[in-house]
């Protein structure tokens, strides 16, 4: 039980901490300046207020194979990883929105319910922490990574394990109730296994396990802690401010726990027990695919062999294993569209006004070259970066503002370079990077193609074809993804709508905009990064008047705005009000 606060220990614990760190005298002034507690306000009203009132902070509504497909656009192989993490962790957000729903009728949940807390089994590289980013993010829950071995460094002190929790919090913006629901994914899980080499228990790994029991179940975590001195003066600040001595804690019940490792000797450990059963693969045989087959037997007596508390494997219920990845595996990766490899690179070539492309030919020779790193995915960064290192120090001086990476240049970097800063104009050079920039805009508008339906449905829109090439210009110039641009211009596209609606009530007429006028907008938008609304307002200020001219001189009350409309709205009302008087 934490003790209420007392006011001059709080000055006198943190003027000790200044004091002996500094070396300087340190008094916190108003300390007696304590206002008498509020009896009624804010918390009483809390406690009388309907929970039935509150909406659901987290609105989920996907199915597994929703999820699965989403994972599929972004990381390559891993299908069976993919499959058991969307299924879990869609059933865990809808099993929250029973249980929520369930809360407000009165039913009471199942006593002793095991979350769908998950083990992820796999060597480094082969998108771990990328998958679970990738889901909290679809989601839309906070999302927090720790670091096994550090807990380890310390031994079992239950509040450096709890910091995750309270690192929840501080992702969720402060929003308490919306970080219960977040995701903490730990990882290097398999540095906290005692060693399997040591007589007796290892005490600073087992500790760890130990403490992490209650938060993969259920427990509150108080938000600030006794030994931090600033969380002190910060609840001291609340005190003088409201009065109240608020104790806030977060509950752990709908947190969903992900832990992962390389957990290296584990199918040694698998393949003796299958040996033992008759059922083993050889001792001598010890190949990757090999390894990979035995963790498919993977059982809680294997990991507990391991070095894991029973209890700890208790409360992580589902175990998935991620595979090695090929040099076919790392190619995919470079030419899938939303590969962040690649966009990263591009993106920093942009800061330059540098267009930047990749054959395919160069890229399947960087896959081979991060292949032989044997550091999955990992690797396609440095491969990349001791290809481009030079030329992202050296083009940004010069007048190049395209650049075609080749299997020559990923070959001889250097003597590449030299070739094109001696020739910079090289007809043939631009010829066949133009040629790719088609290509590559070509393959997205095929991929574009594919999603229409899903698209059209998602964000309400028109998607003709010349839209289908304005979109995909603006992804390969920003080096940006397909979602975020159609979510952009569905902002124009709902900007103009209200726009319109609103210019028409204003003035008794029927205003509209034709799609080719939305797109220009969306142009005008892009290239000056204005609010659209913003846009409208300002420059189709003369609108009013000039329509209201044309209905009193033809009775016309219906205007649909075209493209030149928006690209020149003066150029373009004076035309019109000529062509109504007979000027033009």
């Amino acid at each position: 039980m934490v003790k209420d606060i007392d006011i001059r220990e709080i000055q006198k614990d943190v003027g000790d901490y200044v004091s002996r760190k500094y070396g300087v005298k340190f008094k916190i002034a108003g300390l007696n300046d304590v206002p008498e507690p509020d009896k009624g306000g804010d918390e009483s009203a809390m406690k009388n207020m309907n929970i039935n009132e509150k909406k659901a902070v987290v609105q989920f509504d996907m199915k597994p194979a929703e999820l699965k497909a989403y994972l599929d656009e972004y990381l390559v192989r891993q299908d069976e990883a993919k499959q058991v993490l969307a299924t879990k962790i869609c059933t865990h957000f809808n099993r929250i929105k029973r249980f929520e729903r369930n809360r407000k009728t009165s039913q009471t949940e199942t006593v002793g319910e095991i979350k769908n807390n998950i083990i992820m089994i796999g060597p480094t590289g082969v998108g771990k922490t990328f998958l679970v980013k990738l889901i909290a993010d679809k989601i839309g829950v906070p999302f927090v990574k720790g670091d096994a071995t550090k807990f380890s460094e310390t031994g079992y002190v239950g509040g450096d394990v709890e910091d995750l929790v309270r690192e929840l919090v501080r992702e969720a913006g402060g929003d308490i109730e919306l970080a219960q629901y977040g995701i903490v994914y730990l990882d290097e899980v398999d540095k906290i296994a005692s060693s399997r080499n040591l007589i007796g228990p290892d005490v600073s790994r087992t500790g760890v396990q130990r403490a992490l029991l209650k938060l993969l179940e259920e427990t509150e975590v108080e938000l600030k802690v006794p030994h931090d001195p600033i969380a002190q003066v910060e609840a001291f600040q609340e005190y003088q401010r409201t009065g109240k001595r608020k104790r806030e804690k977060i509950n752990t019940k709908h947190i969903l726990f992900v832990v992962s490792g390389a957990f290296g000797g584990l199918d040694a450990i698998i393949q003796k027990r299958l040996n033992q059963q008759g059922i083993g693969f050889g001792a001598d045989v010890i190949s990757k695919e090999r390894q990979e087959a035995n963790l498919r037997y993977l059982k809680a007596e294997d990991l507990i062999q391991y070095g894991f508390e029973s209890e700890f494997i208790g409360r992580l219920p589902v175990t998935t294993v991620f595979e090695y990845l090929d040099i076919e595996d790392l190619y995919k990766i470079l030419r899938n569209p939303k590969s962040p490899v690649v966009i990263r690179k591009k993106r920093d070539f942009k800061a330059y006004d540098i267009d930047l492309l990749f054959t395919d030919d160069a890229l399947r020779k960087i896959a081979e070259n991060a292949f032989h790193e044997r550091t999955g995915a990992r690797g396609l960064v440095s491969a990349i970066e001791r290809v481009l290192m030079k030329y992202e120090h050296v083009l940004p001086s010069t007048d190049i503002r395209q650049l075609l990476v080749t299997t020559a240049i990923v070959d001889d970097p250097e003597g590449e370079l030299d070739k094109i800063l001696n020739d910079p104009d090289n007809a043939e050079r631009k010829a066949a990077f133009d040629a790719f920039w088609n290509e590559e805009a070509e393959h997205l508008k095929q991929g574009f193609r594919k999603k229409l339906p899903e698209w059209k449905e998602t964000y309400g829109i028109n998607l003709p074809e010349s839209r289908i090439g304005l979109l995909v210009r603006q992804v390969m110039e920003r080096q940006t993804n397909m979602e975020l641009v159609l979510e952009e211009i569905r902002s124009v596209y709902l900007a103009t709508e209200t726009f319109a609606r609103e210019f028409s009530n204003r003035n008794d007429l029927d205003l509209s905009f034709a799609d080719e006028a939305v797109d220009c907008l969306a142009e005008k938008i892009w290239q000056k990064g204005e609010d659209p609304e913003h846009y409208l307002v300002h420059f189709m200020t003369n609108y009013d008047h000039g329509l209201n001219l044309v209905r009193e001189k033809t009775g016309r009350r219906q205007f649909v705005i075209p493209p030149e409309g928006v690209e020149n709205p003066e150029l373009f009302l004076n035309n019109l009000i000529k062509k109504t008087y007979g000027r033009g």
